[in-house]
């Protein structure tokens, strides 16, 4: 059973793109030279090339919009985590090669004007060619909720910072994430909940129609972001009791993770 598509708000995803990305730019900003050059869990990325990819996420999008339109969408923001592996080495040079151009408060100051600018002249239902496949702006949109998210946690996991969470940002990323799981293992026989934000079934087997479902598997959004993009691994979380899990058939691990 294919999981049904999921409707955002393209005004809502926008504020929230734009909300969470101002939080990180504030907290960019504060970033002393020793905390610039902390090591991350990304391979070999310092501080300031995490930082510096951030601006990047929000550039990428600006100029996206500014080159000429596909004639239409390829995909869906829910299919997008699965395209974005491939695109991981070339991604990991840009951040590094960023992260030498100039200064991090230039950075964000560039990629904040451009946005804006860019988002006062462009519908929501316009396609832009993307790297991953031609993509709807409203779309790629909800997909930078999840870039900022991810990454405003690896931020603050390095850093040592505590920079707040977007509520819509967080939600739409929450529920990006459980619909691919979903996409990836069609079915009903397994619901995973992470409340407040989303509730989805997979897995294909023996379903429930009333009642409690035979297995479930519940945790908190950032859990949940997590494991979807590798940054926990399955047998941590429920060692660490991050992640509840009952039923025989409740283990995600050989689906995990969602985002390369």
């Amino acid at each position: 059973m294919a999981p049904k598509t999921r409707r955002y708000d393209s005004a809502k995803i926008r504020a929230a793109v734009l909300a969470q990305f101002g939080h990180v730019r504030e907290a960019a900003a504060t970033l002393t030279p020793d905390q610039l050059t902390l090591p991350t869990h990304l391979g070999d990325w310092t501080v300031r090339d995490l930082a510096a990819h951030i601006a990047w996420v929000i550039d990428s999008l600006a100029d996206a919009i500014e080159r000429p339109a596909p004639v239409k969408a390829e995909i869906t923001a829910v299919e997008w985590p699965f395209e974005t592996a491939r695109l991981a080495r070339r991604i990991s040079e840009v951040a590094k090669e960023l992260s030498l151009d100039e200064p991090l408060e230039a950075q964000y100051e560039r990629s904040a004007a451009r946005l804006a600018a860019a988002l006062t002249q462009t519908p929501a239902t316009r396609p832009l060619s993307l790297r991953v496949g031609a993509m709807t702006l409203a779309d790629f949109m909800v997909t930078r909720t999840v870039e900022l998210v991810v990454h405003t946690d690896d931020l603050n996991r390095a850093a040592g910072l505590e920079i707040p969470f977007d509520r819509q940002a967080l939600a739409t990323c929450t529920r990006l994430l459980a619909d691919a799981l979903a996409l990836r293992a069609p079915g009903a026989s397994v619901e995973v909940r992470v409340p407040p934000y989303a509730v989805v079934q997979c897995v294909e087997g023996p379903r429930h129609t009333r009642g409690t479902p035979p297995n479930v598997i519940e945790t908190d959004p950032l859990t949940w972001i997590r494991l979807a993009t590798g940054r926990t691994g399955w047998q941590e979380a429920v060692g660490a009791a991050a992640v509840s899990a009952s039923g025989e058939r409740a283990d995600l691990s050989g689906l995990l993770p969602i985002l390369g």
